[in-house]
């Protein structure tokens, strides 16, 4: 069986990809998810409050106590006291691509056209094969149009794929008026590929203490039906490689995903929950089912079950949402 494809112009041996996590912040576990068949790998994310708060730092030690004596040189901060964040991040991705012969995608989640930026290039220095940007942003401002947010957005598309030579792709939120607009319009900003979608980590509140909580809840393969349904609306609509990662958990769950257009599946919660062995498991039940069903490679089913491809293209528009609550019967 041929399970090759291509993203962001990297020929990839296989369509899984584990997406941005802790599992990508040790390098034995990197070389543990490659030993297992992952054809390359999204690091975990350097954000744009780590950058900015190291370089804050850094210029308040660098100037506190400098105007009294000279025994203010004591205030410095050694390199070990302050080499931590986005100075380590860029010496794990040249670590990372020291360990393994995989692709090796950088991760930046940010929301501003800040001097952060400069880090892209940085990233691709360091060795990085691809950058992946996160837009993730909760929008809290009464006063900004959706227009205004996606403006700031194309922006910092614009000013990453102009500073950097790797492929970039852009991950973004399902919270878009027209998606398939902002879509185009990021790859003509210059976006390489599109990830869909970004996992929103809501809060809880706690009764006990009164106060809200963070609460991590690792997804469930019912979760891929959204990702699923606008890859399926996107292909063949713009220029650029897609990506579905929320909800991938099965070797059926890879396979729908190549079937509406994907390029790679990205794989997050089954590792943490399973274990990275899972990605072993699951690429030969995809030589299985491809063996049954008769495919040859991966390519061939690409885009097959698209709304591009399918004949009667209901099942993505407003006739299924209409059909799906009529059929419903009570017992």
């Amino acid at each position: 069986m041929d399970l090759s494809t291509n993203y962001l112009g990297l020929n990839l041996k296989n369509p899984i990809v584990p997406s941005s996590s802790p599992l990508s912040g040790d390098i034995s576990s990197i070389k543990a998810m490659e030993d297992a068949g992952a054809s390359a790998i999204v690091l975990y994310s350097l954000f744009e409050e780590q950058i900015l708060r190291e370089e804050t730092a850094l210029d308040h030690y660098l100037n506190y106590g400098g105007e009294s004596f000279y025994e203010a040189i004591s205030y410095f901060p050694t390199n070990l006291e302050y080499n931590h964040g986005p100075v380590e991040y860029l010496e794990h991705i040249k670590k990372a691509k020291a360990a393994v012969d995989i692709p090796i995608i950088a991760s930046l989640n940010g929301f501003t056209t800040g001097g952060w930026l400069k880090y892209s290039k940085l990233i691709e220095e360091a060795g990085a094969d691809a950058l992946e940007l996160n837009l993730y942003n909760l929008p809290m401002d009464i006063n900004k149009t959706s227009l205004d947010i996606e403006n700031e957005y194309i922006d910092i598309i614009k000013t990453v794929s102009l500073n950097i030579k790797i492929p970039l792709a852009i991950k973004l939120s399902p919270f878009f008026t027209s998606l398939p607009n902002f879509a185009k319009k990021a790859v003509d900003a210059g976006a390489k590929g599109i990830v869909l979608f970004n996992r929103f980590y809501q809060p809880d509140i706690d009764l006990e203490n009164l106060e809200a909580k963070p609460n991590l809840v690792l997804s469930t393969n019912w979760e891929m039906r959204l990702p699923l349904r606008w890859t399926a609306i996107l292909y063949g609509k713009i220029n650029a490689s897609l990506a579905i990662t929320s909800g991938i958990h099965t070797y059926e769950d890879v396979i729908k995903s190549m079937m509406v257009g994907a390029n790679v599946a990205m794989m997050c919660s089954e590792l943490l929950k399973n274990g990275t062995g899972r990605i072993a498991e699951i690429l030969k039940d995809i030589e299985n089912w491809m063996v049954e069903k008769e495919y040859e490679s991966i390519k061939q089913m690409q885009g097959s079950m698209s709304q591009k491809s399918l004949k009667d293209p209901i099942a993505y528009n407003r006739a299924n949402y209409m059909k799906m609550l009529y059929s419903y019967h009570l017992d």
